[in-house]
């Protein structure tokens, strides 16, 4: 099997080893080979992209433009077939894989806009004939770190804004899933990135993410992924006095009111917990409601759940598609046991189930009468479970969706435009939605959170410029 190799300072080349890309809906099936790069390669990459810097970041506007322009309409183009790659390697369904290249997609031709829209401040001096001109530039090497839930659409939205700017970029994508960046990385290149500009190093956290966490040639580091990860980027960062901009993950929160229209609450349910697997950061794990609506929300939602097709990835018909590996699915029973230890009820769900293939096939699982302090309303699963916690009324409501240590995304179903206004305001997120799922946001708005989900700038749309640019403030006297 052709190994898919790394790309360093303009060149593909090997590494000392490669890992097999296994497909979770048929563990038999290997989609590919891929080069694991050494902490030497690691470095050499940072090297090529430090010395190709000073030419890029003065590149013209229409190059990066034409640029990001091309990768835009390649994945495009191609969203059928990167999209059936990326549900043979995640487990993602193919309708949300497709979806999500065409997010990618979408993200690089927004960016290249951005380009030409390059703009800065010429501002009137307290002091007589001075001018003053407050301009942006780029950062530099830019670190980027990518978790596997989201293999095209997270590296499309951390390249695209660090190439417009005129940033370099170090990528290293998750070692589990790493052929939907690959394939990626092949777009960017033939789509003409001068050599050094863009770099891929795949491998292990443990050694590439590590060479870059410590190298003193990164100018800024991008990172989604866990918590305990998250947090040993900023201690390096700190350390080095550069920037970093952490996504973290959430425990999102979904209150139901009595006034809510059950049809709706229910599909934003489901889709928010149990879509993708529930294998996304913005997943709404904890399902808040009110007591007069209680009973018939989770029997609704209970019967919709009993419906869910789970099967393999790329099958016609399938809703859920497999947990992404055995660590995850691990992981996830791990917690549905810990959910009934501290005596919570599992009125659906939990079970691994077997299907024509060998896979990490998992029954999405309900518990109802939890408490805040459970560990599973407190801690990120990651995984197609959720757990409903009974409130009084919507000032409990809010308090209970507040209580946890994440703040990524917030939502709540009601028709009262009184409670729905106020939440907007009172929810202790940075994203809220109001009769929408919590998971799921456009590419040209802000993406981020607040408390244990995120840290510094926010990521898309325009505000991606504060991380990838500082700003520089320029006195002349003609």
């Amino acid at each position: 099997m052709t190994v898919h190799q790394n790309f360093i300072g303009g060149d593909w080349t090997g590494g000392q080893e490669a890992g097999d890309n296994i497909n979770p809906s048929d563990t038999g099936d290997v989609v590919g080979r891929y080069a694991r790069a050494t902490r030497q390669q690691a470095e050499e990459a940072i090297a090529a992209a430090r010395a190709a810097f000073p030419a890029w970041a003065r590149s013209g506007i229409q190059q990066r433009h034409d640029i990001l322009a091309k990768v835009a309409a390649e994945i495009l183009a191609r969203k059928e077939e990167l999209g059936g790659l990326l549900a043979r390697e995640e487990g993602k369904t193919l309708p949300e894989a497709i979806g999500e290249v065409a997010r990618a997609g979408q993200i690089f031709d927004f960016f290249a806009g951005e380009v030409l829209r390059l703009a800065g401040e010429k501002i009137a001096s307290t002091r007589p004939g001075v001018e003053v001109e407050v301009t942006r530039e780029p950062v530099g090497v830019i670190g980027i770190i990518t978790p596997w839930n989201f293999p095209i659409a997270i590296p499309a939205w951390k390249i695209a804004p660090a190439l417009a700017y005129g940033n370099c970029v170090v990528f290293k994508p998750a070692d589990l899933v790493p052929g939907s960046a690959w394939a990626l990385a092949d777009i960017i290149i033939r789509a003409g990135v001068p050599a050094g500009v863009f770099n891929l190093v795949m491998g292990r956290g443990s050694v590439v993410g590590e060479a870059m966490l410590n190298d003193d040639r990164i100018d800024a580091i991008t990172f989604t992924g866990s918590v305990g990860t998250g947090k040993k980027v900023a201690a390096a960062s700190v350390e080095r006095m550069r920037k970093f901009q952490l996504e973290m993950g959430g425990k999102n929160p979904l209150v139901v009111l009595d006034d809510a229209d059950l049809d709706i609450a229910v599909d934003c349910a489901v889709n928010g917990a149990f879509f993708s697997t529930g294998q996304r950061c913005t997943a709404s794990s904890r399902l808040v409601v009110t007591e007069g609506i209680h009973d018939r929300f989770v029997a609704a939602l209970t019967e919709r759940l009993k419906g869910l097709v789970v099967d393999d990835a790329r099958k016609s018909g399938t809703q859920i598609g497999p947990v992404v590996d055995q660590s995850q699915l691990d992981q996830d029973n791990s917690y549905i046991e810990i959910g009934k230890s501290e005596g919570a009820n599992l009125v659906w769900g939990g079970e691994r189930l077997n299907r024509e293939t060998p896979g990490f096939f998992l029954q999405p699982a309900l518990f109802t009468e939890t408490s805040s302090q459970m560990r599973i309303n407190r801690e990120e699963i990651f995984g197609p479970v959720a757990s409903v916690m009974r409130v009084k009324n919507y000032e409990e409501a809010l308090e209970a969706a507040n209580d946890t240590p994440f703040g990524l995304s917030s939502g709540i179903c009601t028709t009262s435009l009184k409670h729905a206004t106020h939440y907007r305001r009172n929810a202790e997120a940075g994203m809220v939605m109001v009769n929408l799922p919590t998971a799921g946001v456009d590419y040209h708005v802000p993406f981020g959170g607040r408390k244990g989900s995120s840290y510094g700038p926010r990521e898309q749309g325009r505000y991606a410029a504060e991380f990838y640019t500082t700003v520089k403030t320029a006195y002349t006297l003609p």
